[in-house]
């Protein structure tokens, strides 16, 4: 330690037991010293640097790390006992609920986002609290000496690793008492029975639920809904509206250019020629003739309750109602706009892409996410998904996943084995 900086710890040293003899509780007087104390004993002078201000680096200035020696190394060491430890733990393995594992992180991620807290970048009050007085060659060491660490070991196989289930497959299983009444593969045979395929999910589990709770009126539909769960449910709706849609094979006794004109009013909310563009409201293109006729029925008679149904259904004459059942059951019905949901591997695959072979990046920009605590990675891709953090590249990728989505990544993640990664520095010619 030099001179100066030896005089200027010790004219805080003088500090702290003047405001002791004021009368000061010893919690302040650790608050008034702070980190700054911590690092003047250190040997790292406070300076204009060490401002919690943004600071621009040159291209290439934060492979830095990189370069660090043991030497930084072992001051990185003590700077992190000194001001880290305490949140993430001895040796970078952290025991605290949400706070991360820093062992074996890359060093040049290390070192951005400990400038991203200290430039204010990220709100976090003991993060930047505890990184806003350290200058440039301070954020350096530390990033240097976690890196150099081994990472933490991944959590046990076991912990919550329940076989994934195919909702797909799930729903086709869960629908197999359904195929009676509405036809294999959800087309329908049956006068009066509604086709299921193509059926935007978001209506049909709106509609199973319905009668579950009985604002739709149906006892069969009602008992076999009864016993079924809202996750059956998603997934019943799911494997119908991949399913492929065609016209049902039932009969209409109605006359289809008549109907035509009669369906004037109904193309807002159900679309051209039956095919909605409103998850929320039912395709009725090539559903069945007498399934519908029965719908506007109820509507009419208010045994269904839809305020904007009922208006328009009662302006209907029995005739018109049957018109309009046959135009629509002689249109082509088009598939929703739906997409399998991809397995945790099948998103693991895309994430692998940047963050390395089972979350252990090769990239020193980039974090390894292999055997990161599961709390904490939940709560940094719940942070994208809401633009508490900002990346356009992870805001387009979380912005996609479910809850579960999310759930099952961080628990993934976190059961895969890290690995150590040396970068070595190659001298130009």
């Amino acid at each position: 330690m030099s001179e100066p900086v030896k005089k200027a710890f010790i004219a805080r040293i003088g500090t702290v037991f003047l405001n002791i003899s004021a009368g000061r509780s010893l919690p302040a007087l650790i608050t008034a010293v702070g980190i700054a104390g911590a690092l003047l004993a250190l040997g790292y002078p406070r300076t204009a640097r060490t401002q919690p201000a943004a600071v621009t680096v040159a291209n290439g200035e934060d492979l830095r790390p990189l370069y660090a020696n043991a030497e930084d190394a072992a001051e990185g060491k003590r700077l992190a006992n000194a001001s880290c430890a305490g949140c993430h733990g001895a040796n970078g393995i952290s025991i605290t609920p949400d706070v991360p594992h820093l062992a074996g992180q890359r060093p040049v991620y290390l070192y951005d986002e400990l400038r991203v807290y200290q430039s204010g970048g990220r709100s976090n009050s003991p993060m930047n609290n505890a990184v806003k007085f350290l200058n440039n060659d301070a954020l350096i060491k530390l990033a240097a000496y976690y890196a150099s660490l081994d990472p933490a070991q991944p959590e046990s196989a076991n912990a919550g690793n329940v076989a994934e289930i195919d909702p797909v497959q799930a729903g086709k299983t869960a629908a197999a008492a359904c195929a009676g009444c509405h036809g294999d593969a959800g087309i329908s045979k049956t006068p009066g029975m509604p086709s299921l395929a193509g059926l935007d999910p978001k209506y049909l589990t709106a509609a199973m639920k319905a009668y579950k709770d009985g604002q739709r009126k149906n006892m069969v539909m009602a008992a076999l809904v009864a016993s079924i769960n809202e996750a059956d449910m998603d997934n019943i709706a799911l494997y119908y509206a991949l399913q492929t849609p065609a016209r049902a094979q039932t009969p209409s006794t109605g006359n289809q250019m008549t109907g035509k004109a009669a369906a004037a009013p109904c193309a807002g909310c159900h679309g051209d020629q039956g095919v909605s563009a409103n998850p929320a409201t039912p395709s009725l293109a090539g559903q069945d003739a007498e399934y519908v006729a029965a719908a506007l029925q109820a509507y009419k008679d208010g045994s269904r309750d839809d305020a904007t149904m009922k208006g328009l259904a009662a302006a209907l004459a029995d005739g018109a109602i049957k018109d309009l059942a046959a135009f629509y059951a002689a249109q082509q019905p088009h598939s929703p706009s739906v997409q399998k949901p991809l397995s945790t591997a099948e998103w693991a695959g895309r994430c692998d892409r940047c963050h390395g072979v089972n979350g252990n990046s090769i990239d020193p920009r980039s974090p390894a996410l292999a055997a990161q605590r599961a709390d904490y990675l939940t709560n940094v891709l719940h942070a994208y998904r809401t633009g508490a953090r900002r990346s356009p590249a992870m805001a387009a990728m979380s912005a996609v996943l479910s809850e579960q989505d999310v759930e099952k990544l961080a628990a993934h993640y976190a059961r895969q084995q890290p690995r150590a990664f040396v970068y070595m520095i190659v001298p130009t010619k």
